[in-house]
């Protein structure tokens, strides 16, 4: 399997449409996620396809996007219903 990283992704969006669009992509490439943050296990070239494909969708004006890599993934701890997040060798879509 390929070597994965554990990042954050978060937007803040203006307009409903370029919203729409923003999740529709972070939701291709998330294992989790909750409201405009998402958890994403990438390999290198999924995150540089990430970042092209969001910078596709929002204004670099008006909507802000971040994409932040968590350092020391292997050790999270979780308080509550949180689940860890998974790193399978495959996503259900569908």
């Amino acid at each position: 399997m390929a070597n994965r990283q554990l990042y954050l992704a978060a937007y803040d969006i203006s307009s409903s449409r370029r919203l729409r669009k923003a999740l529709y992509v972070l939701r291709s490439f998330s294992s989790g996620g909750q409201k405009s943050v998402f958890e994403c296990f990438l390999t290198a070239a999924e995150k540089v396809q990430l970042l092209e494909d969001i910078g596709q969708v929002i204004d670099p004006v008006e909507d802000r996007f971040i994409l932040l890599r968590l350092a020391g993934a292997k050790h999270i701890r979780t308080l509550g219903k949180a689940v860890l997040p998974q790193d399978g060798s495959f996503f259900y879509v569908g």
